[in-house]
């Protein structure tokens, strides 16, 4: 009886540890974020503005983002927080996506951005080729666990 107890111990103890260190992780490791003055900067002369909410069907405790979105041609700046997580995505979708399967429905269709490295706050280019006016969504993706993030309708 007591092998079992502390097998069941040990691999709890080990399951607790691994969790923590796939959550913690990306926190540790990410780059500093851009200060206020540089996000406020780049998304001067925006074409769109939007907001991601905490309070989306798909977001929970662990999943979710909050914060202004600025949409131009040239790039998408975020200023806000989002949870921490590995592997996030940012994505422009033909129409919103609330939850995971609104966004899976329709990630065929829709144009990755980039990597979103940082929780509080990001800037990323617009690839050649992605032209916004195509999309109404910015939504942030994690890749690695196929879990939604957050979601914006910039128009």
């Amino acid at each position: 009886m007591r092998k079992l107890i502390l097998l069941v111990t040990h691999a709890a103890a080990l399951g607790v540890g691994g969790a923590l260190g796939i959550y913690l992780l990306p926190i540790l490791t990410a780059p500093a974020s851009p200060d206020a003055q540089t996000l406020q900067e780049m998304a001067r002369g925006a074409s769109y503005r939007a907001q991601f909410s905490r309070d989306l069907k798909g977001s929970d405790f662990l999943h979710w983002g909050e914060g202004t979105v600025a949409v131009s041609p040239q790039r998408i700046v975020h200023m806000g927080a989002l949870a921490p997580g590995p592997d996030y995505k940012l994505y422009l979708v033909p129409d919103f996506a609330a939850d995971e399967a609104e966004f899976l429905a329709q990630k065929a269709q829709s144009a990755r951005v980039g990597d979103v490295s940082g929780f509080g706050g990001a800037i990323l280019d617009i690839p050649a080729g992605i032209d916004i006016e195509a999309y109404t969504t910015v939504v942030i993706w994690c890749e690695a666990v196929g879990e939604f993030i957050t979601a914006a309708k910039y128009r």
